[in-house]
């Protein structure tokens, strides 16, 4: 089942919250930093394809650094990807591989919405909040602005696109009590079918 929510929604705590009950959660965006840590065939592989001035002082790779050379230019862009998605498809793979039967695999995917995914999983479910304690959170735990918080939002599908995609809805708006009894509610039918 595919998992999201915009920013500050809480998707990953609802994400963290049902592997602590037994889910297999897959993010791959997680597994993509995973995929090119120092010491990677995949660091490896991008400081071959894209030099040394991609790395930080201390050998991890500077992200920025290298999303200023891929993102204006296309080949290099397709290059980059061609090393790192392939060993994504890999990690989940062996993710996928050791999934008991009957077991719940849940795909974190930010961008479930924005990239129309909907329909590649069995079930969506979506971590919706009212912007404005989306906003009060990201100050809180990101020492967000507001206006960076409400641009990050804008820049995002709205809630009604992401709400049009649900199979199932976590409302974030409460308590953390009020967040467990519905993953509970969501567990309870996940591994009862």
């Amino acid at each position: 089942m595919g998992l999201t929510g915009g920013i500050g929604s809480g998707k990953s705590e609802v994400s963290r919250r049902l592997g602590e009950r037994g889910a297999v959660v897959i993010d791959a965006d997680k597994i993509a930093r995973e995929v090119v840590e120092p010491g990677t065939e995949g660091l490896a592989e991008i400081v071959a394809a894209f030099g040394a001035e991609v790395l930080r002082p201390d050998g991890s790779l500077d992200r920025e650094k290298l999303g200023s050379i891929v993102f204006s230019d296309a080949a290099k862009l397709t290059v980059l990807n061609g090393i790192v998605h392939p060993k994504v498809g890999v990690r989940v793979q062996e993710l996928l591989d050791d999934v008991p039967p009957g077991g719940v695999v849940v795909y974190d995917v930010p961008l479930l919405a924005e990239n129309k995914l909907a329909p590649t999983f069995d079930q969506v479910i979506v971590v919706d909040t009212d912007d404005e304690i989306r906003i009060r959170r990201l100050a809180e735990s990101r020492g967000m602005s507001e206006a960076d918080a409400r641009a990050r939002i804008a820049a995002q599908a709205t809630r009604e696109e992401r709400l049009s995609i649900a199979d199932t809805v976590i409302d974030n708006n409460g308590t953390v009590e009020d967040l467990d009894r519905q993953i509970d509610e969501v567990w309870a039918r996940l591994t009862s079918s």
